[in-house]
């Protein structure tokens, strides 16, 4: 039995970097020559430069996004015996930074129409340990900054932003990363802002949290060989910073290629929302950077999901699912306390959501096929 050949792949990444080929070569190659492989002088060049991108003044490169999410709370003031509201609907990692950091995860629901927080929700699982809410810009749209910061003005609490899908991304103003007191960034390989393996970044405008931070990733150092605390080893290789570096001046082309991908889809499932596919509501216009395109199948659609997409992978058309299971219904997090119908909006996208193929440089043709596709499928 032979596979079906992709003719349209779910991330295409070589059209990010066959033009950019030789220079990230010449960029690790520079590295190598030199031999400064941790917290070399290219990591702190990127790092300065993402944070004047987020319109902040300090970057701190860690190893993933999960431990900028633990180190940046730290270095926040959280910890044990802190609450942090968070989402139902995000990808595990950002549950998994909160109890890094020792503090106890408060789930919240989601609004169905854009899968962002929902902060009437979020209002109502205030205690007085709430210390922090962590706004998940998910698929590359940006929370409210408006709304957010009224919210933590409200009641007294930390801002920071899960931005590991938004690099670059806008609301109101505000770029994702300068809305709070500091965010968390993943340059996982498929990202926007992709490295060649694993890496993240901490950004923040207050110098006290950069500085607590960049001691924290390097072994808790204030100098070397003095160990102010008890930090962890979690540094973003010079390596991966020199690619990062080399892609980063291309990376608002790139988000307004997404885009421009995202109003293309727009169109083109229009015709097909009596039918059961919704688009998720963009609020943030030609500031959305599409991380993913996601559609919702819900009941006016005779197929299950699971037979949309096998039909799709016939005609060699890739998709995803972001996320199948909630953070609250997870095995290896039922100590939390939650059940079934806790979050009955993040449980109905789970049911429901498809991520369609999105990255720069997918055209109106190729969206178009996997639009006329997904039309002769569900009839």
């Amino acid at each position: 039995m032979t596979s079906t050949p992709v003719k349209i792949p779910f991330v295409d990444l070589s059209l990010q970097h066959q033009p950019i080929q030789e220079q990230i070569e010449q960029a690790m190659q520079t590295v190598a020559r030199k031999g400064n492989f941790i917290l070399g002088q290219e990591l702190a060049e990127f790092e300065q430069a993402f944070a004047t991108a987020c319109g902040v003044e300090y970057g701190i490169g860690v190893a993933c996004g999960t431990d900028a999410i633990a180190i940046g709370l730290h270095a926040c003031g959280i910890g044990e015996g802190d609450e942090v509201l968070i989402p139902a609907n995000t990808f595990i990692a950002t549950l998994i930074g909160v109890l890094r950091a020792n503090a106890t995860p408060i789930l919240v629901d989601c609004d169905p129409d854009t899968a962002l927080i929902d902060l009437e929700a979020a209002e109502k699982a205030i205690s007085p340990k709430t210390k922090a809410i962590l706004p998940v810009h998910l698929y590359g749209q940006v929370v409210s900054p408006s709304q957010l910061q009224d919210f933590a003005q409200k009641h007294n609490l930390i801002i920071f932003e899960d931005a590991a899908q938004a690099h670059l991304a806008e609301r109101e103003g505000h770029r994702a990363g300068s809305i709070g007191t500091a965010a968390a960034f993943s340059f996982y390989p498929s990202k926007n802002l992709g490295a060649f393996g694993d890496g993240g970044i901490i950004v923040t405008r207050d110098e006290k949290v950069a500085k607590i931070a960049r001691s924290y990733r390097n072994y808790g150092c204030s100098t070397k060989y003095v160990h102010v605390e008890a930090g962890t080893n979690s540094r973003l290789d010079t390596l991966q910073a020199a690619v990062l570096k080399v892609k980063l001046p291309h990376l608002h082309g790139w988000n307004q290629s997404r885009n421009q991908a995202a109003q293309y889809y727009d169109r083109a499932l229009a015709s097909l929302k009596e039918k059961g596919i919704i688009s998720l509501e963009n609020q943030c216009g030609n500031s959305h950077i599409y991380h993913l395109y996601v559609v919702r199948i819900n009941s006016p659609c005779s197929l299950k999901r699971e037979d949309i997409q096998g039909k799709l992978a016939e005609e060699g058309i890739q998709t995803g699912i972001h996320y199948p299971i909630p953070c609250h219904l997870q095995p290896a997090y039922q100590f939390l306390g939650y059940n079934t119908g806790d979050f009955p909006n993040a449980e109905m996208l789970a049911q429901e959501i498809v991520s369609l193929p999105m990255y720069p440089g997918l055209n109106e043709a190729q969206v178009q096929q996997v639009v006329e596709a997904l039309a002769r499928i569900i009839g």
